[in-house]
């Protein structure tokens, strides 16, 4: 492991718990890598991504699903993973009922998805692209995010207002923060560290920073990233979803008619 006061690198050679954020005031969750069979037991929702090997995935009144190589998927509940030999995922549990969840009454859809495109299909910043590969269910949940970096990227310093959690699934690349620069290399497990608005650090050049400043950068390869987001601003509402919205009565969208809607 490697750290700094805006990164830490894990390494992926070892099952097990690599960050246990359990007792997080908003947003509880376990990380994992996984190199073996695997059984959830826990009242959480699981985000899986497969970055070597294949997996078999077992869930109650479905059928098995094989996941290979930059595939994912999310499961609220029980299941099982059975490892075929030499394969690694990462696998991030969050808390049904606990800090910020319960007030959207937060469970996980049922979503296999992948592999992986080329690039992403959304604008991202200083070149990058990035998609939302699970969406929150409702403003305000958790969501899987693969980003995309070109070669020669050299990405504006900033930080998150909560962890980002994920993986190097091709490529490498470098992140650089003011407390040191740490190497990114494909199947590195990594945790860039929220920034509270308030606690500062002092960096190398003896100036206080931010807790998490940071940014990636690329030279001669091409880099892609998994990162997931325990929160979100972003999402459907009871007021604002498409439903709703397109639902028209005289001409009007049913989203100002407060009468017939769903109390």
């Amino acid at each position: 492991m490697k750290e700094n006061n805006s990164f830490i690198s894990f390494e992926n050679t070892k099952s097990g718990i690599i960050l246990d954020e359990s007792k997080h005031d908003k947003y509880p969750l376990v990380y994992r890598n996984v190199l073996t069979n695997y059984e959830n037991q826990k009242d959480v929702s699981s985000y899986i991504y497969i970055y070597q090997g294949k997996f078999n995935l077992i869930t109650k009144d479905r059928p098995k699903y094989t996941l290979v190589d930059g595939m994912y998927c999310s499961v609220s509940g029980q299941f099982k993973l059975e490892a075929q030999p030499n394969s690694k995922a990462i696998i991030i549990e969050v808390y049904h009922n606990k800090g910020e969840y319960p007030k959207t009454k937060f469970k996980s859809y049922f979503t296999i998805g992948g592999q992986v495109e080329e690039r992403g299909r959304l604008k991202y910043i200083d070149g990058c692209t990035d998609s939302l590969l699970i969406s929150p269910v409702k403003l305000g949940d958790p969501c899987l995010n693969h980003l995309h970096f070109p070669t020669g990227i050299d990405q504006t310093q900033h930080t998150h207002p909560s962890h980002r959690i994920g993986i190097v699934a091709r490529g490498n690349g470098e992140c650089i923060t003011p407390f040191g620069n740490l190497p990114l290399i494909q199947g590195m497990i990594f945790v860039i560290k929220e920034w509270d608005g308030k606690t500062y650090a002092k960096g190398l050049d003896g100036k206080e920073y931010p807790i998490g400043q940071h940014a990636f950068k690329t030279e001669d390869s091409t880099m892609d990233v998994i990162a997931f987001h325990p929160d979100s601003d972003f999402g459907a509402t009871d007021e604002e979803h498409p439903m709703i919205k397109r639902t028209i009565v005289d001409g009007k969208s049913a989203k100002f008619i407060d009468e017939i809607r769903t109390k």
